[in-house]
């Protein structure tokens, strides 16, 4: 199986459904399947070979849902660009996976030209309605002028996709993922009860990211509908649900928070909403229980992963969030395995663990990814023997629930997206003023954690938290950089070894809480 193959059973079984719905776009699968097939085309005029990168950076359209589609269909790989990132963030991940062709929107338009202008023989598509810019070539022309190509049908082990994360060190990593590995995933969730095939699915998480493209792929598979907006507002989703009778949607806590507490809520009809499903961060209690009151008739599930397991490891699903399992702290939990998955928690040697034991949870399925985009070394430090090891720190209990409660790895996940502490203190310490800094995640009511940096100044020097935290958004992208700065007097305190001891400065912000992540 390949990422093209829920297509192919579309245009079999359900070619006059409805595929795709954006504003007042509205596309069979029919229609889409031609798109395709001559949008594949277009990638390989303009040079594209078998497994040749094809970038994009973009917000939610219907185009972004074709482009993941043709990418395969013509047999390249595709990049889908974070749009959070800096351009400089962007312009090193196409640097490293050696990208030649980049799909942007009117959004992103002038960071495509910026980038063309830094990286040679770069060819530009631009994705969106309106007057196409100077050096770019128009998306809906290169379809018309296209005829189109048979599927190239990539095997399973075949790369479909680079993902790129945070990195420990301060240099994103791309994670390889190959058609099998999206396969997998996807029938593992749709084996659970997750977007089935009368799923009207809603695209409100941005489509770079792995947590939607999970949910993506299933309703590919299972010949649901797909109903896009650009981004997430608690408006722009409620009216969406309203109009297009949204079934299905997925959002990360912050959003849950957001959607549930917005003043105008209930003037909407949301009756026809049935699953949210929700990962990147666990929820809170105070926000679930607002959320299952403004919402009775929806049902909720957390899923837990991470982008190297394509991305699903387990799954919480309703029944736990509430009544008996709820009664028994099931709703604090990660859930368990979900199908074609196996968990495992593991010592420092890499021995499992007893249930209730805190140790580090590793995953072994066809879910793990390829590896590290041209990074050995840090591919086998993550994947032992088929298991991946998550860098999340929690235990299993006796009836394999995986409860999270730490990270082993020093990263932080705010709003849903993660922070890799390396990376922000590597932008910190290019201050003049900074002689030590260190970054830990404190907990946030909104963000589920936030970024907070603990700075020591050169002696004589002097810098405001503020100003840091300006300096740093000119380096990486806003969402990573310290939303507060505790500016101290005397240095951090230091292990024997010489490193920070960040579990001290973290203790005073944790102290009464029951997890030490949120």
């Amino acid at each position: 199986m390949n990422i093209t193959h829920g297509l192919r059973r579309a245009l079999q079984v359900n070619p006059n459904g409805l595929a795709v719905v954006c504003g007042e776009r509205r596309r069979s699968w029919r229609e889409i399947g031609a798109r395709v097939s001559r949008l594949a085309a277009a990638i390989r005029s303009l040079g594209a070979k078998d497994g040749d990168r094809v970038a994009m950076l973009s917000l939610n359209s219907d185009r972004y849902l074709e482009l993941y589609l043709a990418a395969g269909w013509a047999g390249t790989v595709i990049v889908p660009l974070n749009i959070r990132w800096s351009s400089l963030e962007n312009e090193d991940a196409m640097r490293d996976c050696r990208a030649e062709i980049l799909f942007v929107d009117r959004a992103f338009a002038a960071v495509g030209a910026t980038l063309a202008k830094t990286i040679p023989g770069l060819k530009l598509i631009y994705a969106d309605d309106g007057e196409v810019p100077a050096g770019m070539a128009d998306y809906e022309t290169l379809i018309a002028q296209s005829e189109p190509i048979p599927d190239a049908m990539r095997q399973r082990d075949d790369l479909a996709g680079i993902f790129y994360t945070g990195g420990t060190t301060g240099r994103s990593k791309g994670v390889m993922l190959s058609h099998g590995n999206l396969m997998a995933n996807a029938l593992n969730a749709l084996g659970e009860g997750l977007w089935p095939s009368s799923a009207v699915y809603l695209h409100a998480a941005p489509m770079f990211h792995l947590a939607n493209g999970a949910a993506m792929y299933s309703v590919l598979l299972s010949g649901g509908s797909n109903v896009v907006i650009q981004g997430f507002t608690p408006d722009g989703v409620a009216a969406a649900i309203e109009k297009e009778r949204i079934t299905d949607v997925l959002l990360v806590p912050t959003m849950i928070q957001m959607f549930v507490d917005h003043p105008t809520l209930g003037s909407y009809d949301l009756s026809s909403l049935k699953r949210i499903t929700y990962g990147a961060s666990p929820i809170s209690d105070a926000v679930l229980t607002r959320a299952i009151r403004a919402l009775p008739n929806t049902e909720f599930t957390q899923a837990y992963g991470m982008t190297e397991l394509s991305p699903i490891a387990t799954l919480l699903h309703w029944k736990e969030h509430i009544g008996e399992g709820r009664a028994k702290g099931r709703h604090r939990a990660a859930g368990r395995a979900t199908f074609g998955c196996e968990v495992k928690v593991v010592d420092a040697e890499d021995r499992i663990v007893s249930p209730g034991s805190v140790g580090e949870i590793a995953v072994r399925g066809d879910v793990v990814m390829m590896g590290y985009w041209e990074r050995p070394e840090e591919t086998a430090r993550a994947v032992i023997d088929g298991w991946m090891h998550t860098g999340d720190g929690g235990y299993m209990d006796a009836d394999g629930f995986v409860y999270v409660v730490d990270r082993v790895k020093d990263m932080i996940i705010s709003g849903g997206e993660n922070v890799y502490s390396a990376e922000v203190e590597n932008a910190l310490a290019q201050h003049p003023a900074v002689a030590q800094c260190a970054v830990i995640g404190i907990p946030s009511e909104r963000w589920g954690e936030q970024v907070h940096a603990i700075v020591a100044l050169k002696s004589g020097a002097s810098a405001a938290p503020g100003e840091l935290i300006e300096f740093c958004k000119t380096l990486i992208a806003g969402y990573k950089c310290p939303r507060s700065v505790d500016v101290s007097s005397t240095p951090l305190p230091l292990s024997g070894a010489g490193k920070i001891l960040k579990r001290e400065l973290r203790k005073p912000f944790w102290e009464n809480h029951e997890r030490r992540v949120s």
